[in-house]
């Protein structure tokens, strides 16, 4: 199966490190957060890679040239200003049958092989990774009274899930794609028309949405915490 990564992005809430610098190229480790997604495929299996790119494109063009990862890696210029659906939608003739898709940003242990067995299983067109809702703020806990129990710095809500991304598709989705936008448009049409269905995945997740993201990033690989490769 093809994997399609989304690396188009202005990565606006990044900036403005990535002015110059597109967020997939942002490191981790001392490898761009990009290479950290693709092994999370390459390391099960999934080795043949469709990446939409557009802001900074030439940047991510020349990392890739010339370098031999035993992979099949597939640029596309999917257009500086496109969003996240029409990226895909733009990369449709690149694409051989079913593929999973994803953002460039976002670290999880998913079971690659679990999910597509998953989608193999429903009759919907689409299949969306879910996992917990990291709270990016801490919490307090108090009984009825006000007094104060409890302090959870920043925990995982279980009883909330939220898009991870990993994304399995049939081609035949292309039929009913609506929209430019992935998460405002095309999923929730899906979901309109009983299309979509959700992997949950109960592990633990982390996105690179800002410079603090990356920090924080940076401070997991340096206490031993690689969690994103199993």
């Amino acid at each position: 199966m093809q994997v399609l990564i989304l690396c188009g992005g202005l990565g606006t809430r990044a900036y403005p490190y990535t002015d110059h610098i597109p967020k997939p190229m942002l490191p981790v480790d001392g490898a761009p957060i990009l290479m950290h997604v693709m092994k999370i495929f390459a390391e099960q299996g999934y080795r043949d890679f469709v990446l939409a790119l557009g802001h900074r494109k030439e940047v991510i063009m020349d990392y890739f040239e010339g370098k031999e990862l035993g992979w099949n890696v597939r640029l596309v210029d999917t257009g500086d200003e496109t969003l996240t659906g029409g990226r895909i939608l733009r990369c449709r003739e690149h694409l051989q049958g079913k593929f999973i898709a994803t953002y460039s940003d976002g670290l999880a242990a998913i079971p690659l092989d679990d999910l597509v067995a998953f989608h193999d299983s429903h009759s919907g067109l689409a299949t969306i990774t879910a996992v917990p809702m990291p709270c990016q703020y801490g919490t307090i806990d108090f009984d009825d009274s006000g007094r104060v129990r409890a302090f959870r710095e920043k925990p995982t809500l279980h009883d909330h899930w939220i898009n991870a991304g990993f994304l399995v598709f049939d081609p035949e989705v292309f039929s009913v794609w609506e929209g430019e936008n992935l998460e405002t448009d095309v999923l929730p049409a899906l979901a309109r028309g009983g299309q979509l269905y959700t992997f949950k995945y109960p592990g633990r997740f982390k996105s690179m949405d800002s410079y603090k993201d990356q920090r924080e990033l940076e401070e997991l690989v340096r206490s031993g915490n690689t969690f994103w490769r199993g």
